[in-house]
This record gives structure tokens, sequence and C-alpha cells, in this order.
């Protein structure tokens, strides 16, 4: 059977969803809330999160927006090199790719550490071996089958938040045994807010992390069987599922844990599910098997998290080749519609997580976690000036926005707001190594940067592209493939 030349619509509506919501699920809540709450306080983490979750929910709707009018596997970078420059797609495309590439390698390790929790005996090597094993074999049989994969694994996590927030509510209200003062917890310092301007923007910023994954919805719509119905669901069932999930959970933590509870603080950076405030909520209550209930879901999260990076890198890779902006072997698929050379590429870098175990490798494998650090935020903006490209070259070619399959809510506001948030985040990743000039921090920091625009200029020397004129701006995909 001879290979397909395009990818296969095999997605269903719960698959995009889950997709999203697996992607933005993750360690952050199960680890890191706990910690946003002893930062900025039970109002002060509750804030962020909500600031954040509007933010996201207007890039989601540009991106809907851009997805329903001509769905692409490549997505935001497709929609760069269309809208915007090619230089700024190119860019944009590989940071995507380098990004999820870095993070199937950051989750390949965790794994490991994760499963030695029942068997600390067994090396780390060989649990991080199997897992990416298997998230190979699953985004290689076909795309239906990591759906269906992803969507249970997504399922479990949604299950466990819905037992936390059930099992948080009885305590709160004294139905299950609590001795807990919760009026005391929720009303902690300056009513609810601690740490001030400084602890308020560092949970910003965490909560930024957070919510990275929901732009899959992009990535999907191009092997979603009905984008046009699929996306716009996903989009708004994802919002509030989400915005529900992190809220709940933070309220729940600060009514039940003291904010300067030791374990909070300690949580995220000794990534120790006995200090998971899901943990402390769970054996609070009196359930005995707490730590081995968090471990299991921490474990499946980062599963999720790995599978679901991989199926988006690979995309954004053979986007990438069918525009011309990589080797055209990326662009080959299997009689499955699976990219592949692409899936190989992005399986490789994955490898680079067994570098940790050899001497001097975890330099190397700080160094490429660094530079991917800010490159969902990157990826952010460039949706967010994408859609303010689109729009107006949709109005300036003649077009009416009625006749829009699906509409961005409060267009421009939502991508200027995001694309404001997303600098505030960007600059205020580590302010006191400005402060200080402690340039090798700033190195380390905003090495993503760097990596953002030296394509983009590179591609712009070579191949002295412009910003596209709104007139010329390539609506209907005429030049999408270059293959």
């Amino acid at each position: 059977m001879a290979e397909p030349n395009e990818i296969q619509h095999q997605l269903k509506t719960r698959h995009v969803s889950m997709i999203a919501m697996g992607g933005s699920i993750g360690t952050g809540l199960f680890l890191t809330s706990g910690a946003s709450v002893s930062q900025a306080g039970p109002l002060g983490a509750i804030l962020a999160y909500l600031v954040i979750g509007i933010m996201v929910f207007f890039l989601m709707t540009s991106l809907g927006e851009m997805s329903t009018f001509a769905p692409t596997s490549g997505s935001f970078s497709e929609y760069g090199n269309r809208f915007v420059d090619p230089a700024f797609g190119f860019a944009l495309g590989w940071n995507y790719w380098f990004n999820w590439a870095i993070t199937l390698a950051v989750d390949t390790v965790t794994v490991g550490l994760v499963a030695q929790f029942w068997l600390p005996s067994v090396p780390s090597w060989i649990f991080s071996a199997t897992a990416l094993s298997l998230i190979f074999l699953l985004n290689l049989f076909s795309v239906k089958t990591f759906g269906e994969t992803e969507f249970w694994l997504s399922f479990i996590k949604v299950v466990t938040i819905c037992f936390f927030l059930f099992v948080g509510v009885l305590a709160i209200f004294g139905i299950i045994h609590s001795n807990v003062d919760v009026l005391h917890n929720l009303n902690v310092g300056n009513h609810g807010l601690v740490g001030g301007m400084g602890g308020f923007l560092s949970v910003f910023v965490v909560a930024g992390f957070s919510f990275q994954g929901t732009e899959l919805i992009g990535i999907t719509a191009g092997e979603a069987k009905d984008p046009s119905q699929s996306v716009p669901k996903a989009i708004h069932s994802v919002f509030w599922r989400i915005l529900l999930f992190y809220i709940g959970a933070i309220f729940v933590i600060s009514a039940l844990v003291y904010y300067q509870d030791p374990r909070l603080m300690s949580a995220a950076d000794s990534g120790n599910v006995l200090m998971s405030p899901f943990t402390i909520v769970f054996k609070n209550a009196g359930i005995a098997f707490a730590a081995s209930l968090m471990n299991a879901v921490i474990l499946t999260s980062v599963l999720s998290a790995a599978n679901s990076g991989t199926y988006a890198s690979t995309r954004t890779l053979y986007s990438l080749a069918r525009k011309g902006q990589a080797p055209k072997i990326f662009g080959r698929l299997t009689k499955n519609g699976v990219p592949w050379a692409s899936l190989l590429l992005t399986m490789s870098v994955g490898l680079v997580a067994f570098t940790s175990e050899m001497k001097g490798g975890n330099v190397v494998y700080g160094w490429l976690v660094s530079a991917s650090g800010l490159t969902g935020f990157l990826a952010w903006m460039g949706i967010a000036v994408a859609h303010l490209r689109f729009r107006r070259a949709y109005v300036a070619q003649g077009n009416s926005v009625d006749n829009l399959v699906y509409k961005a809510k409060f267009f421009p506001v939502g991508p200027i707001l995001a694309l404001a948030l997303c600098t505030i985040v960007v600059l205020f990743q580590d302010p006191d190594a400005f402060i200080h000039f402690d340039w090798a921090k700033i190195a380390v920091t905003y090495l993503s940067v760097p990596i953002f625009l030296i394509p983009y200029l590179g591609y712009k020397f070579i191949h002295k592209t412009k910003v596209i004129p709104l007139e010329d701006v390539d609506l209907d995909g005429r030049g999408e493939s270059q293959e």
C-alpha cells in the first residue's frame, strides 16, 4: 500500500478535548500548586491562576478561529508562515518542536524517578527506556490509537481531581474528620494575600507554565474528523474544566493546609509525592493509600504529557517539511498517516534523557531543559500575532467576519491581552538576575529567546523574506505544501 500524501482525519471531539486537557493538567497541578499558595497566599494564588486562565481562553479562541478556518497539523507555525512572515513561521515551528522534544526527554527521566517510589532498587533508566518505547509504539500505529490512549490517560487525571475536590469539600464542611480552621487558613496575611507583588508575580509565572499544552487543540485540528464542530466544543469545554480544576484545587488546598506548612513550600523543589498537596489532603482525610494513589496519578500525568508532546512535535516537524522549511523526509507518512521520520527524530531527542545517567550528562541535560523554558510562551505570543494578522487580512481582502465558522471573543482585546501578559511572564522569569547583573543566570533563564531570534533572523537574511502585505496574505492555502 502506498504512503498517503496527507495525514488522516481520525480524531473525534472527545479526543481533541482530552488531548488539550491532558497536556495542561500535569505535575504542575499535583506538585507546584501547593508552593503557589505558600508564595502568594490563597487569594494571590487564585487570582494569578484566574488571570492566566482568562488569557489562555482568549488564546484558545484565537487559535479556534484560525484552525476552523484553515485546519492544519502545523497549526500556529503554519499560520505564522501564511499570515505573518515565512521567517516567523519557521522560527515558531522549530522552537515548538524543540520544546516538546525536550519535554519528552524531561518526562522520560521523571518516569524513572516516579517509578522508583515502588521499586527503589531498580535503576531508573530501565523505567525510562520502557516509557520511551511505549510512547514510540503508541505514536507509531495511528493517530486514532494515540487519541484513544491519551483520552484514557487524561481521564484518570480528571477523575482524580474530581475525587480530590469531593473529599476536600467534605473536609471543609466537617463531614469527614478534619481539625482544620478553614477561615483562618483562607484569611492569612492581608485577607489571603502574602508575599506582596513579588509573590504574586512568581505565581503568575508558575501559572503560565501550568496552562501550557492547551494550544494542542490547534495541532489536533488538522487530524480531527470535523474541526468546525470539534474545535469550538473542545475550546469551551476544556477552558471551563481546566479553570474549575485549577481554581477549585487551589481553594481546597488553601482551606485545608496552612500556607506556611513546610511541605507545601518544598513540594515543587523536591518532587516528592509525599509532599504533594493532594497527598497531604488525602492523608488528613484518613485515606491510608494516599501516597501510592498520587504517585500512580503523577506517573500517569507524566506519561500523558510525554505522549501529547511527542504527537505535537512530530506534527509540527511534518508541517515544516511540507512547507519546505525542513528536510522532505520529515514530511513522509506511514500507511496509517503517521510522519515516521519526524517521530524518529523526536524520539532521538528523548534519548537525551539517558545522558543524565552518565558522567557530566546532567550538565548537557540541564542546558537543554533551560533552552526550552520559555518556548511555550513564545508559541503563545506567536498565536496572538498570527491571529491579529489573520483577522486584519481577512477583512482587508473584502471578507465579512460574520462568515467565519467560529469567531474569537472580544477581538482584538484577546490577542493584545495575551501578548501583554506573555511579555510580562517572560520579563519576570528572573528579574533579580538583571538587578544583580548575573549574566550566567540570565543566559540560562532566557536561553529560549535567542534560540527563537537566531533562526528567525537567519531565515529572513538567507531568504530575504518580509512581512506579508495584508492584501497578499494566503487565506486559501494555495502555498501550503512545497513538496
